[in-house]
């Protein structure tokens, strides 16, 4: 395999791939100083967490909100009314509604990234469950998709 100008440079400045792991900031700032090209680049982590995956008591799993967003705007979609809908329209909901909304849904147009519900019209969500599930789409209280106020929920996602 023939090896480039750009990533032999970069193997001088970090050594050898085979070497000790660094410092999380050391790392960070050898990532940071590498980069030289025009587009955003992406790093991958790996993170030994030291736990036995075929015990259920020691499954890691959660969602996590990153401090700067993912560099996308999501279209949000919201379904409620009253009180609620309105909060969810002052936080910037791309669509906010509930019979309407259903009935996009069922008819096939989904053109939202993420939908928020709140817990008493969860029920209403029952019937399109097959079409949103597959899609990740499902509101889900774990990843604040089911929120009693849908305004704080919205904020989060965009």
């Amino acid at each position: 395999m023939k090896i480039g100008k750009r990533l032999k440079a970069l193997r001088e400045k970090t050594g050898p791939a085979d070497a000790a792991p660094l410092p999380l900031d050391d790392a960070i700032a050898a990532v940071r100083g590498g980069s030289g090209v025009k587009f955003d680049e992406t790093v991958e982590i790996a993170v030994r967490l030291g736990v036995d995956p075929k015990r259920a008591d020691q499954a890691v799993r959660g969602a996590v909100a990153l401090p700067a967003g993912t560099g996308r705007t999501a279209r949000v979609a919201v379904l409620a009314t009253g009180p609620a809908a309105e909060s969810a329209q002052a936080a910037g909901a791309d669509r906010v509604g509930m019979e309407d909304l259903l009935a996009d849904i069922k008819a096939g147009k989904l053109d939202f990234d993420a939908l928020v519900s709140t817990p008493e019209n969860m029920r209403h969500l029952a019937p399109v469950g097959k079409i949103l599930g597959p899609r990740g789409l499902m509101p889900n209280p774990k990843t604040g998709g089911v929120a009693a106020d849908p305004g704080e929920a919205v904020k989060k996602i965009k």
